[in-house]
C-alpha cells in the first residue's frame, strides 16, 4: 500500500499564459494529508481557494479552467497532469495571475519543478476509486469510456484519428498512470493545434505572443518551423490532457480508459458520471488490498456476539495497515428501545465500539502468530460529528499507527455517505490470549 504525498519544500515557476499571454507567478507549497490539490488566488478579501473538483470547472474552449465565485484560474490541465504523473496528492498552488504559465505547452516545466522540490511521504494511506463498472459518454464520433480493469493502476488506451491532416493522421498510445513513467514518456508532450485553428485563434487575440516556435502548429507536411519530440507527439499530449482533467475526480482512479477522439469538453463529462458514480450512497471509498471478510470470517476473529458484534462486512483490508468496514444500522438494533423510544439515534459509545472492533480485526494481521490480543486501553480526540439513524449505513474505517510489542494505536473514522459521523484515536493493550 502507498501513502498520501506531498512535496518537501516550496518551489516557484514564472511564465506567460497560453491564450493571454499575461505574466504569471506559480508557487507549489506542501499541504497535509487528506487535503487535496487547491488552487489559491489574491481576491479583494483576502487569498480565494479554489478546490481541484469537477464541481468547479468554468466553461472555456480549448482548455480546462476552474472557478469560485469571481475567482478562476485557467488552463490548469497541464499542471494537474504533472501533480497527477508524479503521483503527488496533497498540494497548495498559488497564482499571480488568471492563467498558469505556458511552461512550452507541456507539463514537463511543472513536473521537473515538483520533482526538484522533493516528494515526500505522508502519515495517510492513499485512498483510490476504483472503477467497477462500464461508464461512457459521446459527442459525435468521440468516445470516452471507463471500464473495469487494473487495481493497482489507471491503464489509458487513446486512439487519435486526424484523417484530413496526413502529418497526424492515426495515432494510437497506451500508458499506465502508477506504472510508466510520466517523467519521460508523457510530460514533454506538447500541446498542438491545426494551421488553421491558430490563425483563428490570434485573429481573436489570444495567443498573439506566441510564436511558431513556441507551440506545435501542424499543418499537411507536419510542424511549422519545429521540430517534433516524438512521431506521436500528438496522441502523447492527448493522454496527457487527459490525466490532468481526471484530476478534477480529487482521488486517484485505478481501471481502465478508452479514448477515441476525445477532449476536454467530453473528459470533463466522463468525470462528472464517474464523480457521481463514485458519490453513490453507501459505496465506500476504497484502497488497493485484499478480498472481503463476511461475518462469519469476522466471528473467527473477534470475540463478540449478539448483541455485541458491530461489524457487519469487511470491504477492505490493506496488509495489517488499513481497514474499512459496513455496520448497517437497523431500527432491530436492541438499544433503540432505551435511546430514544420515538426519536431512535445510535449511542455514541456504540459507535466508537464498532471502530474499536474493526480495529482488532485490523491489529490481528499483526498477531495472528504472536498468541495476543487487543484489549480497549484508552480513547482519544474522541469526536462525534453527525448523528445515526435507523437505515443509515456506517462506514468504518481503521488505520494503524503504531503496534509495539505491548500496545497498539489506531486512527478510526465512521461514516454516513462522505459525511463523518465520529472519529477517534483508540489505544489497545496486547495481552495474552486465555487458552482454549
Amino acid at each position: 500500500m502507498s501513502r498520501q504525498r506531498t512535496i518537501k519544500s516550496p518551489v516557484t515557476l514564472t511564465g506567460r499564459g497560453l491564450f493571454s499571454g499575461l505574466p504569471c507567478r506559480l508557487q507549489f507549497f506542501p499541504a497535509p494529508a487528506d487535503s487535496g490539490v487547491v488552487f489559491q488566488r489574491a481576491g479583494e478579501d483576502g487569498p480565494v481557494a479554489i478546490p481541484v473538483s469537477v464541481s468547479k470547472v468554468a466553461q472555456r474552449p480549448h482548455r480546462t479552467s476552474l472557478s469560485n465565485g469571481t475567482a478562476s484560474v485557467e488552463t490548469v490541465e497541464h499542471v494537474l497532469a504533472a501533480v497527477k504523473g508524479m503521483e503527488i496528492d496533497n498540494l497548495l498552488i498559488e497564482v499571480s495571475a488568471e492563467e498558469i504559465p505556458s511552461a512550452n505547452g507541456s507539463a514537463l516545466p511543472f513536473a521537473e519543478a515538483l520533482r526538484q522540490a522533493g516528494i515526500v511521504e505522508q502519515d495517510r494511506l492513499r485512498q483510490v476509486h476504483v472503477i467497477d463498472q462500464a461508464i461512457s459518454v459521446s459527442e459525435g464520433e468521440a468516445l470516452l469510456a471507463a471500464l473495469p480493469g487494473p487495481t493497482d493502476c489507471l491503464d489509458i488506451l487513446f486512439d487519435l484519428d486526424y484523417p484530413s491532416v496526413p502529418s497526424i493522421g492515426r495515432q494510437v498510445f497506451s500508458f499506465r498512470l502508477g506504472k510508466d513513467d510520466f517523467l519521460t514518456q508523457l510530460a514533454p508532450a506538447r500541446t498542438f493545434a491545426l494551421e488553421q485553428e491558430a490563425r483563428q485563434l490570434q485573429e481573436q487575440g489570444l495567443c498573439t505572443h506566441l510564436t511558431l516556435k513556441d507551440i506545435l502548429v501542424m499543418d499537411a507536411s507536419g510542424p511549422l518551423e519545429n521540430t517534433l519530440r516524438f512521431p506521436d507527439e500528438c496522441v502523447r499530449h492527448k493522454v496527457c490532457d487527459l490525466i490532468g482533467d481526471l484530476a478534477l475526480l480529487g482521488r486517484p482512479v485505478c481501471g481502465r480508459i478508452v479514448a477515441y477522439r476525445s477532449g476536454h469538453d467530453l473528459n470533463h463529462a466522463l468525470v462528472r458520471k464517474l464523480a457521481a458514480a463514485f458519490a453513490a450512497p453507501g459505496r465506500a471509498i476504497s484502497t488497493i488490498g485484499e478480498p472481503v471478510m463476511d461475518v462469519r470470517r469476522i466471528m473467527r476473529v473477534l470475540p463478540h456476539r449478539y448483541p455485541f458484534l458491530m461489524v457487519d462486512r469487511i470491504i477492505q483490508i490493506d496488509g495489517d495497515q488499513r481497514a474499512v468496514g459496513v455496520k448497517n444500522v437497523s431500527i432491530n438494533e436492541p438499544f433503540f428501545q432505551g435511546h430514544w423510544p420515538g426519536q431512535p439515534v445510535m449511542p455514541g459509545v456504540m459507535i466508537v465500539e464498532a471502530m474499536a472492533q474493526l480495529s482488532g480485526v485490523l491489529l490481528s494481521r499483526r498477531l495472528e502468530h504472536t498468541g495476543k490480543i487487543a484489549v480497549l486501553l484508552s480513547l482519544d480526540r474522541v469526536k462525534m460529528r453527525r448523528l445515526v439513524r435507523p437505515g443509515d449505513q456506517l462506514i468504518l474505517e481503521a488505520e494503524a499507527i503504531r503496534v509495539h510489542a505491548r500496545t497498539g494505536h489506531c486512527r478510526c473514522r465512521a461514516l454516513v455517505g462522505d459525511e463523518v459521523a465520529a472519529e477517534a484515536d483508540i489505544k489497545f493493550m496486547l495481552v495474552d490470549a486465555e487458552p482454549a
